[in-house]
This record gives structure tokens, C-alpha cells and sequence, in this order.
């Protein structure tokens, strides 16, 4: 059979068909998108799969419904992804169209890869139990491990065939170290967004960090008592990540390391921002909804953090956004 050359895109030279391990990393991400999905097509459906009696799931139907729907559009387009960076016609969508998703699933898996295996490793260690005595059930402890285990699946794989396409793609953009980049290059863009959230993310950091360290200013009375260790990491790793992406931006934007390879701190501008940015519109959205009772209900404090978090990672999406477009051209 003869393969038929694609349209050229500049600086890349890509294949048209997806070699061995291409193949292989897509059977892997999509394969790991059919547990979750299973679930909540399932749970949609009115299966009880995996739910407790007693679970808060049960309290809100309709909600729900409506929560499984859009998770189970978002868990698609992984599998939309998946194809696009596998096949010939992947080559021929607009960047911006393939860089958004992307940065969305990035963001939204990053913390997850992290924090899981960091959770069971506290448990390990410290014989910690997931759920405090009392609680009220939420899902059996078999769905976390399925769901995040594949989770990481996905990150890993996707990610992999992300780098992989981008390499041939768009490599030129983050060839060298930073100091060869000529001034021209970062542009205002980049520093004032840089700057602005660095600013901004002291009040998200320090509140992270304060919760991580058993603080419960601004938290819920229901969330202080479901405190467990699992919320100590996260929050730990929340803090992370805002650390990371104006470290990143802050990095691409001032250039005070010569010798640092470019790709470094562009990584961490996408992937700090991704995470910091996209779970503040999450959790945001989580807060906001009204609980059943007063207890229940999130703080202001709370919201403010999570939507400080939000501004502080489209900002440095942003402000890198505008250094790859100036670095392509």
C-alpha cells in the first residue's frame, strides 16, 4: 500500500501514520478512559455501582446527573485527543484548538498524578484511614483506586504522545537555554502577566500552605471535621503547583538563570498554570453550590481562594501564550 505524503506544516516534519509506540500509547489512554467512564455512564443510567447507602451522591439526583454528564464529555475528549495526536488529520488543527483541551487535561490530571500515589504513601507510613469515623459515605474505596489509577494512565499516555507531537511539530520553540532568547522574545506581555500573578498568588499560597499545617481559618465547620491526611497533602500539593507556575512564568519572563534549558521553565509555566487555573474553576464551581445545611456551605474565604487560583493561572497561561506565539514567529 503506498503512503501518501501530508501537507507540510512549517517547522515540522511529521509522519502520516503513527509508529509502533505511537499506536501503543493511544490503546493505553483510551483504554484507561473505560473504567471511569463505565461508572458514571452507569450512574447517569440510575446504577448504584460503587454508591453506599447513605452516600451524599443520592441526596441530589438531578445535580448529579447533571455533574456525571459534563465529566463524562470532558473524559471523552481524552479520547478525542488521543486520535487527534495519532493520525494524519490531527496535523492539520489550528493550535490553539488542540493547545486548549490539552491544557485543560494537563492541568486537571497533573495534581492527581501527584497526589494519589503521595496519599497512599502517607497511609502506608502513617497506618492513616481515608475516612474519618462518622463521616458520611461518599463511595466505596475501590471506585478511588480504579478511578485515579487510571487517571494516572491517561496523564502519562497523553501526555507522552503530547511530547511527542509537539516535538516534531514545534520544537523549534523551546530549542536553547533562556538567556539565547533575544529580549524581543518575552515581550511586556509576558512580564506584567508574570508579575501580576506572582503578586496575586501569595493569598492562594498562603492559605493552601495554612491548611496544609492544620490552620482552619476560612474553612467550613463540615470541612474541619472531615479533615483526614488526604486533605493535608492536597492542600500541600495545591500550594505546589501555584509555586510552580509563577516560578515558570517569573523564569521565562525575567530570564535570571543563563544557563537553564528553555523547555524547563515553559513546562512548568504550562503545567503549574494548568493546574492552578483549571482546578480554581473546579473547585470554585464545588463551593458555590449551596449545601443542605449551614455547616456544609463554603466559606467566602474559600471561594476567594479558589477564584484568586483561577486568575493566577490564566494569567500565566496567558503571558506564556504570548511568548510561543513570539518564539514560533
Amino acid at each position: 500500500m503506498t503512503r501518501t505524503p501530508l501537507a507540510p506544516v512549517p517547522g515540522a516534519h511529521v509522519p502520516l501514520l503513527a509508529p509502533r509506540a505511537h499506536r501503543v500509547l493511544r490503546t493505553l489512554t483510551v483504554a484507561s478512559c473505560v473504567p471511569y467512564l463505565s461508572l458514571k455512564i452507569a450512574w447517569i443510567a440510575g446504577s448504584r455501582i460503587g454508591i453506599p447507602d447513605g452516600s451524599v451522591l443520592l441526596e441530589h439526583r438531578g445535580l448529579i446527573a447533571v455533574a456525571n454528564s459534563v465529566t463524562v464529555l470532558m473524559d471523552g475528549t481524552v479520547i478525542v485527543l488521543a486520535l487527534l495526536l495519532t493520525q494524519a488529520w490531527g496535523r492539520r488543527v489550528p493550535a490553539w484548538l488542540l493547545a486548549t483541551p490539552m491544557w485543560i487535561a494537563g492541568g486537571l490530571l497533573a495534581p492527581i498524578m501527584v497526589g494519589f500515589p503521595v496519599q497512599l504513601l502517607t497511609r502506608a507510613v502513617t497506618g492513616a484511614e481515608p475516612h474519618r469515623a462518622g463521616d458520611k459515605p461518599f463511595l466505596d474505596e475501590w471506585v478511588f483506586g480504579v478511578v485515579y489509577t487510571g487517571f494516572i494512565v491517561q496523564g502519562l499516555a497523553l501526555g507522552t504522545l503530547f511530547v511527542l507531537y509537539a516535538r516534531e511539530r514545534w520544537s523549534h520553540v523551546w530549542r536553547g537555554r533562556i538567556w539565547d532568547l533575544p529580549s524581543a522574545a518575552t515581550g511586556l506581555t509576558l512580564k506584567v502577566t508574570a508579575v501580576a500573578a506572582a503578586v496575586l498568588a501569595f493569598f492562594p499560597a498562603a492559605m493552601h500552605l495554612l491548611w496544609a499545617c492544620g490552620a482552619t481559618t476560612g474553612l467550613s465547620a463540615t470541612r474541619i471535621e472531615q479533615r483526614t491526611a488526604d486533605f493535608y497533602v492536597l492542600e500541600g500539593i495545591n500550594a505546589l503547583f501555584v509555586a510552580v507556575a509563577v516560578t515558570g512564568a517569573l523564569l521565562l519572563a525575567f530570564r535570571p538563570v543563563p544557563a537553564l534549558p528553555l523547555k524547563t521553565p515553559l513546562a512548568m509555566a504550562w503545567l503549574g498554570s494548568g493546574a492552578v487555573g483549571c482546578w480554581g474553576i473546579w473547585l470554585l464551581i464545588a463551593v458555590v453550590l449551596p449545601g443542605s445545611e449551614d455547616g456544609e456551605r463554603a466559606s467566602g474565604l474559600m471561594a476567594l481562594t479558589y477564584a484568586v487560583g483561577m486568575i493566577v493561572g490564566l494569567l500565566v497561561i496567558t503571558g506564556t501564550a504570548s511568548f510561543v506565539r513570539r518564539r514560533g514567529a
